[in-house]
């Protein structure tokens, strides 16, 4: 008998090409389904958010959101610096999955809304809210950023505040460039980094020069690293006559013309390829001065501890993001006669993965926390902000690029290949250790609050005795971090910095999660019974325990080792 072609095709392919052994989507799946999240949001007085929170982590694992998210990073922002006609516009135009994401976040209050909820908790609800829709993608999460960070920033002057805050605390997004009390919100950008890139804002060349009017300058320069340029108002610093000044500048001015913003380029970045990041000049630009002349370092650090706790958070959410990700892959995945995760080799390499993900989490939303009770007044609460954020920016913004290789591998070549969305992510961590201010600014920085801020130690030292006597080893780290402190020096701040993040966050696993969790961390992180690489936990670790609490449902099911 002979056969019709029909009978050896199947989807217009042979038979041979049947495919086998690979996952099923992960989409849809929840976001928010992560017990360390949920219990870290209620223990941080942001219960009251749960129900939101469990929307939205429904709608970031949605196929629609993950479709938008690939969309605006596979359809990169495009500068358009003329009109047809000639005309100066220097506009960046995004594929409509950016606007989806942006429209998204902003009705959800991931921007700058929390200042004005006066619910205790409303910062802690905005960090968890970062933590679950990260799980998108991460470059319209800049934006979002800089406009939380820019209103405490901006009360320095109270009128402007009182102009443009009720806008930046919207939660409308209205992307058209037009005069900014005329829209129905508003976005917040930075320009703090000169022509020559660095961490050195002091070295600033950008002059501001005032005009007849009082509060109003001109600018000229040229900035090297500002992100989002399609933003209606941003903060920047130049050099006054009284040195170093924040200013805002509007892209369009109160009589409806355009401010001198001359986009020359958008950076070919690693990553954060969705989000557009540009050199701008200023030439004769159009400015407010925020605060006084002088002191535009003082006036942007509350900025700064926003944007650092951010980084934190998105970091903390690509950890979750591909750990959920590797979690689902060996879950469907089979190898030498078993499924990825019932092998014992694998499961280590997952629970170790969860281990390092639960305490980002953790720490992100016990910073959350601080800021939240801080702004509020809590003198206390914002020394430990001011020691604990910057330890964690540098500790958690580090481990993402490791955490998310391996997290990778575990795919094997299926995470190599765009399409699995690894390589996105991969890309994505190691700009949040960049991001303000690199691995040695914060280290630096975190001596500096020891030494010259008083009261910084002691809230970091009172938060790390509420968990003392739980655990030997913990309580070891912590009389070694007091041996450390009192001979820092440039030399060890690494060391020591990374010694402080991890003593912390052992602190906060010991009163918070499992045993099973809390033990293997302190084993592994404090008590030196670990490897150089992930996967190395000892064989005495509840592996099937810790992997079981982390991974979501639709993930679930580490097996019986």
């Amino acid at each position: 008998m002979v056969s019709t072609p029909d009978e050896h095709q199947t989807y217009g392919g042979p038979a041979t090409h049947d495919v086998t052994n690979q996952a099923p989507p992960l989409t849809p799946y929840d976001a928010s389904d992560d017990t360390a999240l949920l219990e870290g949001l209620r223990r941080e007085g942001a219960g009251w958010a749960e129900e939101d929170l469990r929307r939205l982590g429904r709608q970031a694992g949605s196929a629609q959101a993950q479709e938008w998210a690939d969309l605006a990073n596979r359809h990169e922002p495009e500068l358009r610096t003329h009109d047809r006609y000639g005309n100066r516009v220097d506009e960046v135009e995004f594929h409509p999955g950016w606007h989806h994401l942006m429209r998204t976040a902003i009705a959800e209050g991931l921007a700058a809304s929390p200042w004005a909820d006066d619910r205790p908790g409303a910062h802690v609800a905005r960090t968890a809210g970062g933590l679950v829709w990260g799980h998108t993608e991460a470059g319209h999460g800049c934006p979002t950023s800089m406009t939380y960070a820019a209103v405490p920033a901006l009360r320095r002057q109270p009128e402007l505040a009182k102009l443009y805050e009720p806008l930046l605390t919207s939660r409308e997004y209205d992307p058209v460039l037009r005069e900014p009390t005329q829209k129905r919100g508003l976005l917040a950008g930075m320009g703090m980094t000169e022509k020559q890139g660095g961490s050195d804002v002091r070295a600033n060349t950008t002059t501001a020069t005032p005009t007849a009017e009082p509060g109003l300058y001109t600018l000229r320069g040229h900035k090297w690293f500002t992100s989002a340029p399609m933003c209606d108002v941003f903060l920047v610093l130049a050099q006054a006559p009284g040195g170093l000044s924040c200013f805002l500048v509007p892209r369009v001015l109160p009589d409806g013309t355009r401010n001198t913003f001359r986009i020359q380029r958008l950076k070919d970045k690693l990553g954060n390829r969705s989000n557009a990041s540009s050199e701008p000049e200023f030439d004769g630009t159009v400015a407010w001065l925020v605060g006084p002349e002088g002191q535009g370092v003082k006036t942007i650090i509350e900025m700064v501890n926003c944007t650092r706790l951010d980084c934190v958070m998105m970091s903390a959410a690509l950890m979750r993001k591909t750990l959920v990700e590797a979690g689902h892959h060996a879950r469907h995945r089979s190898a030498f006669g078993a499924r990825l995760v019932d092998q014992p080799l694998m499961r280590n390499v997952l629970a170790d993965l969860a281990l390092e993900s639960e305490a980002a989490t953790t720490l992100t939303l016990r910073l959350a926390g601080a800021a939240d009770r801080a702004i509020r007044g809590d003198e206390g609460e914002a020394a430990f902000r001011r020691i604990a954020t910057a330890v964690g920016k540098y500790w958690v913004t580090k481990r993402g690029p490791a955490f998310t290789a391996e997290a990778l591998e575990c795919l094997g070549g299926n995470g190599y290949v765009e399409d699995s969305g690894m390589p996105r992510h991969y890309r994505e961590a190691p700009l949040l250790s960049i991001w303000e201010g690199s691995g040695n600014v914060n280290a630096l920085d975190v001596l500096r609050a020891l030494s010259r801020e008083g009261g910084t130690a002691e809230a970091l030292f009172g938060e790390l005795a509420l968990a003392r006597g739980a655990d030997a080893r913990l309580d070891a780290a912590v009389a070694r971090l007091r041996t450390g402190l009192s001979q820092a020096s440039q030399t060890t701040a690494r060391r020591l910095v990374e010694q402080t993040a991890l003593t912390l966050q052992a602190s906060l696993l010991v009163r918070h999660a499992p045993p099973a969790v809390a033990d293997a961390f302190c084993a592994t992180r404090l008590g030196g019974d670990w490897g150089h690489s992930f996967g190395t936990l000892p064989e005495a670790a509840g592996l099937a325990a810790i992997v079981e609490r982390a991974l979501p449902g639709g993930c679930r099911d580490a097996g019986t080792g």
